[in-house]
């Protein structure tokens, strides 16, 4: 009987995607996962600092070349205040206030080149731990996929012997029928359910007598109203 051929088909189909599922979720292909994801992690930590620290080095010399002209322009202000005393209080206050402006812009100048270079430090200090960790971790991941990959090629020929066993199964069963699991693998695992006290064992639903009557015929393809599980009726 075709159902008989496919559902000895599906145990093979079954147990095949089962042990794919447990390759993938093995805990040694998890941590190098959870590893390479830490190292581009600090890939991206690191290309970040390096195009702060651009920034940062362009804004430097940018504030370093405008404080070396406000000091020229500041000198020379004061220069010509010697030499040209004010004339009056109203002149007096516009010169004090120009260089009262100047003193302020380099003030302000010299803040931020001691915060800039605070940030340089702390960035330079975050590169270094950055690279410690990441040289850690490179180890860590080398060694751990030797092993991985010992475990991998094993299961990797287990899982093809499991294939070429479904290979050799399917060639019992109908291509249309074989085709119709398939369709409904897509959206239902597994695709085939027993008939137990007249209910699918996939969905649980109870099935409707006209279903049923339909069941005693062996040739007849009978799926699950409810779930769209192949229904599988031993004798």
């Amino acid at each position: 009987m075709q159902l008989d051929a496919l559902w000895q088909f599906m145990q093979v189909d079954m147990d095949a995607d089962r042990f794919e599922a447990k390759m993938r979720q093995s805990e040694n292909r998890q941590k190098l996962i959870k590893q390479r994801n830490f190292l581009m992690e600090q890939q991206t930590n690191m290309k970040k600092l390096e195009s702060d620290i651009s920034v940062m080095k362009d804004r430097l010399e940018a504030i370093g070349d405008e404080s070396v002209r406000l000091e020229k322009v500041l000198n020379g202000l004061l220069a010509d205040i010697e030499t040209n005393p004010p004339k009056d209080a109203d002149d007096a206050a516009q010169k004090m206030e120009a260089v009262k402006k100047l003193l302020n812009t380099l003030t302000r100048y010299e803040h931020e080149l001691q915060k800039m270079r605070q940030d340089s430090e702390n960035r330079d200090r975050q590169q270094k731990e950055i690279r410690v960790r990441a040289a850690k971790t490179k180890v860590e991941y080398d060694q751990l996929k030797k092993q991985y990959d010992v475990e991998f090629k094993s299961d990797s020929e287990k899982l093809n012997q499991m294939r070429a066993n479904i290979e050799q199964e399917a060639k019992r069963v109908d291509a249309k029928l074989l085709e119709r699991y398939h369709a409904i693998k897509q959206h239902c695992t597994p695709p085939m359910a027993r008939l137990i006290n007249g209910q699918c064992s996939g969905c649980f639903m109870s099935l409707p007598s006209a279903t049923m009557l339909v069941l005693k015929d062996k040739d007849k393809i009978v799926e699950c109203d409810n779930c769209g599980r192949i229904i599988y009726a031993e004798d």
